[in-house]
């Protein structure tokens, strides 16, 4: 009996022995699994930073030539901007087109670039390009003996005749006679289809006639002038003999070329009174 019990005993205690060492192993097994759990967690949050310093140094690239794209497209915007105006930027410049009145109004107000110190507001040269080449597309719908040219300033009464002379266009500069577009009674009346104002303060007697007679209206407007009853404006400094020559001039070339009129245009010179000698042209 006694030896039974030792042999019970025996038995436990390897039982005991062996669920020792089975919790030793579990032990460690679990031991190992969380050190591995942790390195692995390690390795993640390094690759997670990692992949956070690559992805925010792509960014910065990115940022970088998008910069560099945008300034040098826009480097290439305006140089073929330049290359596609009707004159050189310089010529405009020294016409002084862009020169502008002190007045401005909400109907230039669009157009204006900014005001010097002593209160003169600028134009954008590259919407006074713009508004020309619109003007220019508009004229050529017409033919010359539809159209006349009004031109009350006499800054402007060289460089209209020419104008008149070169497209056929007739011009009234000085005076221009009011009722012959709307008075049928009047000796000299006849009908047009589109009047080309210089300035709507001085030529508005022709003005007034056009859109009575319901024609249409090209008109040149400075800072000062309202752009009421026009059909196009071309903006631009409408004072000055040499921006009007310059106006003229381009409106001249353009014209003739588009119908076929074989005129010889004076350099540009002419017009803005660089030369002054009369040149010799056929029409």
């Amino acid at each position: 009996m006694a030896e039974k019990k030792t042999n019970q005993k025996s038995k436990e205690d390897k039982i005991k022995v062996k669920t020792e060492i089975e919790e030793e192993k579990l032990k460690e097994k679990a031991e190992k699994e969380s050190t591995d759990s942790e390195k692995v967690g390690s390795l993640e949050a390094k690759k997670k930073e990692l992949l956070k310093k690559v992805k925010e140094k792509a960014e910065k690239l990115k940022e970088k030539l998008e910069v560099t794209s945008t300034e040098k497209l826009k480097e290439q915007v305006k140089a073929k901007k330049k290359e596609e105006m009707l004159v050189p930027l310089e010529e405009y410049v020294k016409a002084g087109i862009y020169l502008g009145t002190r007045v401005v109004t909400p109907d230039m107000r669009p157009f204006v670039y900014r005001r010097r110190a002593d209160g003169l507001a600028i134009f954008n040269t590259d919407l006074i390009d713009e508004k020309l080449k619109q003007g220019i597309e508009f004229l050529k719908k017409f033919n010359p003996e539809d159209i006349i040219l009004v031109c009350k300033r006499q800054a402007g009464w060289r460089t209209a005749e020419m104008f008149g002379k070169l497209t056929g266009i007739r011009v009234f500069t000085k005076k221009y006679p009011a009722g012959i577009l709307t008075n049928t009674s009047l000796p000299d009346f006849f009908e047009n289809e589109l009047t080309i104002i210089t300035d709507h303060w001085l030529d508005k007697n022709a003005l007034n006639d056009t859109l009575t007679a319901r024609k249409k209206v090209l008109m040149i407007c400075d800072t000062n002038n309202f752009s009421k009853g026009a059909d196009q404006v071309i903006i631009g400094n409408n004072k000055s003999p040499r921006s009007l020559g310059l106006i003229f001039y381009l409106l001249a070339r353009e014209y003739c070329k588009a119908k076929g009129i074989k005129a010889d245009v004076p350099e540009l010179g002419w017009w803005t009174g660089e030369t002054i000698e009369k040149p010799e042209f056929g029409v």
